[in-house]
């Protein structure tokens, strides 16, 4: 049985990576986040703080996502694990 917590914001995933998104991404996010963890909808994305994950609803929005902040990978503190939930 899995366990996942949490509810991060895109200000609290900047934070935990130590890094800053772009203005772009930061709305795109903002505007894409699903608060509630069940049934990701396609487009959505949710990120559970325990473990650190990022849950995407499509193949789309993670690769969107990925493309925005894969430059930065080298400064992050902590790795972030991306899902796709189909």
């Amino acid at each position: 049985m899995n366990i996942y917590l949490g509810n991060l914001s895109t200000e609290e995933i900047e934070k935990r990576l130590g890094i800053t998104f772009s203005d772009e991404l930061k709305q795109f996010m903002n505007e894409n986040h699903q608060p509630k963890a069940e049934n990701i909808q396609k487009g959505k994305w949710h990120c559970f703080d325990i473990p650190f994950d990022l849950h995407c609803g499509g193949m789309e929005i993670a690769q969107k996502i990925y493309d925005a902040i894969k430059d930065q990978s080298h400064l992050c503190k902590e790795t972030l694990q991306i899902s796709v939930k189909k």
